[in-house]
């Protein structure tokens, strides 16, 4: 693509040998944009046109169309280049273009000041041409101002030598100089300080762009060829009209794409920008009073939502913090800073596997981010509809799948059912703490965790000394709703039998009624020792009755925690508890397992 780009560029961005065309009668133009297609250089020409005199708008050829100033002296169109790029009216890379390289000129409309033929532009039925605010009547033909002279033969360009281009370039600013090293940085030939000095490794990155581009390897780029790389350097925002938008309510200004996100809604601290094209694009400010505690909450709350998936990088101290996302559908970046008092910042979500757009947006962002005056008001969007798994109105992340689990010693190791740990890319303890898979055996069912940081759980299992009565009362300890509740859900029923439906030793029989969250969760006799490990319902063609469920027999959970070198707590005592003494038991050793992706 960045060749492409580069062979487009060096078929018209004839602006070398500015200093020959200085010492001759020659006309040029001042080339500010270039857009893919004529509806969207027309309209781009309309914009221009409406705060800058001697707009024109040519065919460049290759499908594109170009937006110039002029036409002007050379000596002229340097200032003016000079004086426009300072003041922010033209983009930063618009440069000096000759008549050679234009085409049929389209804007103004049946203007044809190369004699070269008008392009007569036809409207589509869903886009209205806006003329200028100060053209009096919509029928009116636009003025064009009197011209120079133009040469009626078109004047060919050549290249600048390395001596003109090495006199060429001392007369950049040191910041055009950053410029041309960000420029090089993006396009992977530059991998130093972006401090303007062209040093030994600056030149060594201008010859290895020249060498890939078709140009003699000099180390000193032309202003050709400057060109060619800040078109291909911004080629990549081509479409996405990226603009500054002031938001009075958040006191933020920022560049956004503003042909990809439009202004949704706010709910403190946020103002949410939305993709208007469908796609996955979003932007976020973040605007609100606070202290360096208010900043740290903010970063715990942020990492909560599914705009900021689990991948990814994130520091966080007294007075900012960064937060990277990645997952197979979207980048996220979010930046926030404390300033007297005042907590703002913006997230910004692409779409994955756009990255280079995405860093050259988010670049943009950084750069242009302005404080303005005041904080988004806390109450701004509290009159809309609340909901639980929603925060300031945007989605919190969720697990894959949240199961119960049982402590089985004291340094916080967790038995819980096979099927909750299986392909995910991150498992948490009560949503809080990480954990890591230690043990899995499918066929049982089983799968032991052990806690990525140290644990003294209050309380941890102790396996039933002696085999089960049937027909005893038994207790099931379980996140029956997944966490959505706190605390675990106590079920009571009664063991029905010692084995399964077709004898297997393993399984104990069940009678009593239990949710997909229950599942992992330990099994209590009446003594209060765990006798097993509720099992999932299964599924299938055949389907058991409500009340009929399974557990993983306590001698096939010591014999995976003996294999897997634990030390299984055997109880000791045949005292029937109470039922709300077992309760307070299951309480302190049950745990949410959560899934993520």
């Amino acid at each position: 693509m960045v060749r492409l780009f580069v062979v487009f560029v060096a078929l018209f961005a004839s602006v070398a040998q500015l200093a020959r065309a200085q010492s001759s009668d020659q006309v040029v133009w001042v080339q500010i944009e270039a857009q893919p297609n004529l509806q969207d250089g027309l309209r781009r020409a309309q914009d221009y046109a409406r705060t800058l005199s001697d707009v024109n708008g040519f065919s460049l050829g290759s499908g594109w169309y170009g937006i110039v100033l002029g036409p002007y002296t050379a000596a002229d169109a340097e200032q003016l280049l000079r004086v426009y790029r300072n003041d922010g009216l033209i983009p930063r890379d618009s440069y000096i273009a000759f008549s050679a390289n234009l085409g049929r000129q389209f804007f103004p409309t049946g203007a044809d000041l190369l004699r070269r033929g008008a392009l007569t532009v036809q409207p589509t039925p869903q886009e209205t041409i806006t003329l200028p605010d100060d053209t009096p009547d919509s029928t009116a033909a636009l003025v064009v101002p009197e011209q120079p002279t133009l040469p009626s033969e078109p004047i060919a360009a050549p290249d600048e030598t390395p001596a003109e281009a090495r006199r060429n370039e001392r007369n950049l600013s040191a910041e055009e100089r950053r410029d041309i090293q960000t420029a090089l940085q993006w396009a992977g030939f530059y991998t130093s300080t972006i401090d303007g000095a062209f040093g030994r490794g600056t030149r060594n990155s201008m010859s290895a762009w020249q060498a890939a581009n078709g140009f003699e390897a000099t180390g000193i780029l032309t202003t050709q060829q400057r060109a060619a790389l800040f078109q291909s350097y911004n080629a990549v925002l081509e479409g996405l009209d990226l603009r500054p938008v002031a938001d009075n309510k958040t006191g933020i200004e920022v560049k956004m794409p503003t042909a990809k996100v439009a202004l949704d809604g706010y709910e403190a601290p946020f103002a949410r920008f939305n993709a208007t094209d469908g796609s996955a694009a979003r932007v976020l400010l973040i605007s609100q009073e606070g202290d360096t505690n208010t900043l740290a909450s903010l970063y715990q709350i942020m990492q909560t939502l599914e705009i900021v998936p689990l991948e990814g990088e994130r520091s966080l101290s007294r007075t900012s913090f960064t937060l990277t996302g990645r997952n197979a559908e979207i980048v996220s970046e979010t930046r926030a800073s404390l300033e007297a008092g005042q907590i703002k910042g913006f997230t910004l979500i692409w779409p994955a596997g756009d990255e280079d757009r995405r860093t050259r947006v988010l670049a943009e962002m950084q750069d242009s981010f302005l404080r303005l005056p005041g904080v988004l008001d806390p109450s701004e969007g509290i009159a809309q509809q609340q909901q639980v798994d929603l925060v300031a109105g945007l989605q919190i992340r969720t697990p894959r799948v949240s199961r119960s689990g049982f402590f089985v010693d004291g340094a916080g190791s967790v038995v819980t059912t096979s099927d909750a740990v299986q392909s995910c890319t991150r498992i948490t303890l009560d949503e809080e703490f990480e954990a890591e898979l230690d043990t899995l055996d499918p066929e049982l069912g089983i799968a032991i965790l052990k806690p990525s940081q140290s644990l003294a759980p209050p309380q941890s299992a102790r396996f039933s000394p002696v085999p089960p009565r049937l027909k005893s009362d038994v207790a099931v300890a379980g996140y029956s709703y997944e966490g959505i509740l706190d605390a675990p859900t106590m079920t009571f029923g009664t063991l029905s039998d010692v084995r399964g439906l077709q004898g297997e030793p393993d399984l104990s029989r069940l009678a009593l009624s239990s949710l997909p969250g229950d599942a992992g969760g330990p099994v209590f006799d009446d003594n209060g020792h765990v006798l097993g490990m509720l099992l999932p319902r299964g599924g299938g063609e055949r389907r058991l009755p409500k009340e009929v469920t399974f557990a993983l027999a306590g001698s096939a959970i010591t014999q995976v925690m003996e294999n897997a070198g634990l030390v299984p707590d055997s109880g000791i005592g045949t005292d029937q508890l109470a039922p709300e003494d077992i309760t307070q038991r299951a309480l302190a050793m049950t745990v949410l397992v959560s899934c993520w992706e």
